[in-house]
């Protein structure tokens, strides 16, 4: 059996097997709760690996490299996003004035205030690398992420808690201020809570979706570009 235990450990079958089932029951029990904002399916699905990798005595290390072909497929996934985008091109292009006003603050704004909370802490460069690309799509975080550091497993958590805390206070917000305009909240989602805050938008309606695919493109492009440089003039 320990043998078997091993082999099984060292396969990638049961990491994608795992993988694909915390999804499903992210999934289901997310539908069965009445899909609340709070906790979405992706949330759910990674408490599930994480509590399955656990009981398995499963290395978190192991496990990533036996799931890096699934990894991959982000990069695939995230150009899906330019179907909506295409699709609601006219709304998009009457307002790219303050689309291109806002984004820069914006995203500047999304990686500079964890990063100086986390400095008035004390975290070390490690921790501040980590979660300086936060409000950045996977795939592009890890570009990043290989440009300036940091830990891995805590840049992907913070990416993690981002986007499901963006859900959370993007809706909290629109009900404060009574904002309805369906493609300030998919932008709002999108800049702010990555892949997160496009499912979430898209629950919203398809004009929310295409504007949150939008601020989650142009935010990860500009990131992309601005945070590595900054980086290396602080000399982080």
């Amino acid at each position: 059996m320990s043998e078997l235990h091993a082999s099984l450990l060292g396969s990638p079958i049961l990491a994608i097997a795992l993988t694909l089932a915390a999804y499903l029951g992210g999934v289901a029990l997310f539908e069965k709760l009445g899909r609340p904002s709070w906790c979405p399916a992706v949330l759910i699905g990674a408490l599930m690996t994480a509590a399955s990798l656990w009981l398995l005595g499963y290395e978190y290390a192991d496990y990533r490299r036996n799931v890096a072909w699934i990894t991959l497929l982000l990069g695939p996934a995230t150009v899906a996003l330019a179907v909506p985008l295409y699709q609601q091109r006219q709304h998009i292009y009457t307002l790219w004035k303050p689309i291109l006003c806002c984004l820069p603050l914006a995203a500047v704004l999304a990686a500079f205030y964890s990063v100086v909370i986390a400095w008035l802490l004390g975290a070390s460069p490690v921790v501040l690398a980590s979660l300086a690309p936060k409000s950045v799509t996977a795939p592009i975080a890890i570009g990043i992420y290989e440009q300036i550091g940091g830990s891995l497993s805590l840049m992907l958590g913070g990416l993690l808690i981002t986007g499901v805390l963006t859900t959370i206070f993007v809706s909290l917000f629109a009900r404060l201020l009574k904002i309805t305009d369906k493609r300030i909240l998919g932008f709002a989602l999108g800049v702010n809570g990555h892949a997160i805050g496009i499912v979430r938008a898209f629950e919203l309606g398809p004009t929310a979706g295409a504007f949150a695919s939008l601020g989650m493109s142009l935010t990860g492009v500009f990131t992309a570009i601005f945070l590595p440089l900054v980086w290396r003039l602080l000399g982080l």
